[in-house]
């Protein structure tokens, strides 16, 4: 590519012609220095890449992406490298260090001085603010209001384009149902009555409003979901009326501002982007603006408030996402985040300033995030312990609504003593905990403390902290060896991370691997000799083995590949795949890494805890919607299903384990504690 013109060397390349290999090529390619294009990959999201087994200054690029963000950042670089080159004039310039003495001018020659450097300093303050050097809060002064009196969570809000309406999804009664109410009204209406089909799901925005704020819209998925058929948008008038179809097949959409178009995605393979003519005849093709590579998955279309460009989460689930952009025509494709974790429910106050939920460098949150588009420089603008589930805004950017959460994850227990039957009734292990793993007959589990995270045993009725992760945070379950003598934790600290494995009591804990990107949880071979555990490769969690001795690790799967299950007998390892609409399926590679046949099974979104029953070849796997789950057994020859255990209302879990005989039960049980509040700027 040629900077100064934009035209592209060639039209059509190979990956290896494609692909530059260090600091040095890229720079040579844009034309530039390197520490010109090093600066624009932090501040500018330039996409570079990193080698995950070598050192961190080990980059390649892609020129056809260099290219295509070029496109979308040339005039903004430009006074990006005007200002670089004021800076370095600056630098270079030095100070005397001098201090002169203090001596008495004439008042006349300081006045005209004074005149002479106030459109200088106004210069520099412009040039501050609109470099983002000074930052403030979009939500400074923002009034912050709860809104609603549901007992139950309440999640999805979104907010009319003018600013008096409100939709969320609670529960109530024991069914879950999406409402609408006039804000200060205190009048709710249930828009759905329990007659359709599923309403949650975290991954995507599920209640919209039309552009003239008299429609709602609402997404419903039916039996899996992972067809398109078993999505769809339904629509009601504000002012009363039935759903009736919208939009079939779609999983989502937003209405530009001039209310003449949609944007919408489907499930197919890459989450493909449409825009809509409202106006076209009836039969008119949508055009098709963006889809993802296989694997990949876009969502969250919002439009931005001149109806430009169309913003969007783009990533691989169920934790590398980020903001991205593209012109309504399909041009100009943009990254504008690099947080590379759980992002969600990008709003636009203006055409500047993004709004936006994400997980931070040590994958706690989500929290608040605010951008000037112009810069790309994220700013985590909500504070304490509170974290955001959802986000919304009004046309005007003035009235926003939130889902504000206070999440706890406890510990219980269930005895399986009779498989044909109910199991027993839960019983309360430890109010503050998650990721629980038998260890013989103790319990250990991960629990939050004011110091950070902490490895806990319980065992006999009483609970002992056994291992501290500070200054990191653990970052997926323990996982016990077959022998119970050591365990393995994921930790990320300061956004890298690490693998531990220590003795069963917490001591002589070490590093086993520091150089891969480790996703979901590990499971030790029943051998002993190798943990596996999910690594990022390209950018996708691909099975890995590690080596406790300090062997190097070895890829164990060339695809989507996380949480995975070693069978009893050590001959084959079952793992979750891609996601596919709201749904995923297994998958699973013998020993020594070659696929292994499976029935064809699918499993929705929130079910990715797997585990074989002890000394058999039955998998147990959540199942349900996405909103509650219960147990069941899978039968690995048959693809046959049997209930193992069904949970009480009100129990939403995501993580489980099974006992060493098969009687017992543990499980995270996740309270959300959200509310729908009212943000007024």
């Amino acid at each position: 590519m040629d900077p100064a013109t934009g035209n592209l060397h060639a039209s059509s390349r190979g990956e290896s012609e494609d692909r530059l290999d260090s600091w040095k090529r890229i720079a040579a390619y844009l034309k530039r220095d390197v520490s010109t294009v090093q600066r624009w990959e932090r501040r500018e999201s330039m996409p570079v890449h990193r080698h995950l087994h070598d050192k961190q200054g080990s980059v390649f690029a892609f020129r056809s992406e260099l290219d295509a963000w070029w496109q979308g950042r040339r005039d903004d670089l430009a006074g990006d490298e005007r200002a670089a080159s004021d800076e370095g004039a600056q630098s270079a310039g030095g100070e005397t260090g001098a201090i002169a003495s203090p001596r008495l001018r004439p008042r006349g020659p300081a006045l005209l001085a004074l005149l002479v450097a106030l459109p200088a300093l106004a210069a520099i303050g412009w040039y501050a603010v609109q470099s983002d050097l000074v930052w403030r809060s979009p939500l400074a002064e923002a009034k912050f209001t709860p809104v609603t009196d549901f007992s139950g969570d309440q999640e999805s809000a979104a907010i009319s384009r003018d600013g008096k309406n409100l939709a969320f999804i609670a529960e109530r009664d024991g069914r879950v149902d999406a409402w609408l109410s006039a804000i200060d009204s205190g009048v709710y209406r249930n828009l759905t009555n329990g007659e359709v089909g599923e309403l949650i799901n975290p991954a995507t925005r599920t209640l919209g409003f039309s552009a003239d704020s008299q429609s709602v819209f609402v997404w419903t998925r039916h039996s899996e979901g992972s067809r398109p058929a078993e999505v769809s948008i339904l629509s009601a008038p504000v002012s009363g009326g039935p759903l009736l179809p919208y939009l079939p097949g779609a999983a989502e959409l937003d209405s530009s501002h001039d209310g003449k178009r949609i944007v919408y995605h489907t499930t197919a393979p890459g989450d493909p982007l449409f825009v809509r003519d409202l106006s076209a005849p009836a039969g008119a093709a949508d055009r098709r603006i963006y889809a993802a590579p296989d694997g990949v998955h876009c969502h969250f279309p919002v439009w931005s408030p001149d109806d430009a460009w169309i913003y969007f989460v783009r990533g691989v689930p169920p934790d590398e996402w980020d903001v991205w952009r593209v012109r309504a025509s399909g041009a100009g494709l943009e990254r504008i985040t690099a947080h590379d974790s759980r992002v969600a429910y990008p709003v636009l106050l203006d055409n500047r300033t993004l709004l936006y939920l994400a997980d931070d460098a040590q994958r706690a949150g989500p929290w608040l995030y605010a951008m000037d588009v112009m810069h790309h420089v994220p700013h985590r603008i909500s504070l304490g312990v509170e974290t955001y589930t959802s986000l919304a805004a009004s046309a005007d950017g003035r009235h926003l609504a939130a889902t504000v959460a206070n999440p706890r994850t406890s510990i219980w227990r269930m005895k399986l003593d009779n498989r044909a039957n109910a199991a027993a009734a839960p019983e309360l292990v430890s109010p503050n905990g998650t990721n629980a793993r038998f260890a013989g007959q103790a319990i250990v589990y991960v629990a939050e403390s004011a110091n950070g995270q902490r490895l806990w045993k319980s065992e006999d009725n009483s609970r002992s902290e056994i291992w501290n992760a500070a200054p990191g945070r653990i970052a997926g379950a323990p996982a016990v060896s077959a022998d119970r003598r050591r365990i393995a934790v994921p930790v990320v600290e300061a956004g890298r991370s690490k693998l531990f494995v220590m003795d069963a009591d917490g001591l002589h804990a070490r590093v086993v691997a520091d150089s891969l990107e480790l996703r979901g949880n590990p499971v030790w071979a029943p051998d002993g000799r190798s943990i596996v555990i999910s690594a990022l490769h390209e950018g996708k969690p691909n099975l890995t083995r590690v080596f406790p001795d300090g062997a190097a690790p070895m890829a164990f799967t060339s695809e989507y590949s996380i949480d995975p299950a070693w069978s009893p007998d050590g001959q084959f390892v079952v793992y979750t795949g891609s996601d596919v609409g709201t749904t995923f399926p297994l998958r699973a590679a013998a020993a020594d890494g070659h696929p292994y046949p499976l029935p064809g099974v699918m499993l929705s979104r929130g079910a990715r805890r797997i585990s074989f029953l002890p000394n058999s070849q039955a998998l147990v796997i959540l199942t349900g919607g996405i909103g509650h789950k219960n147990l069941s057994l899978l039968d690995l020859q048959t693809g046959a299903q049997s209930t193992l255990a069904e949970l009480p209302p009100g129990f939403n879990i995501r993580d489980f384990d099974i006992s060493d005989d098969g009687s017992q039960l543990i499980f995270e049980r996740v309270e959300g504690n959200s509310y729908v509040a009212l943000i007024e700027r």
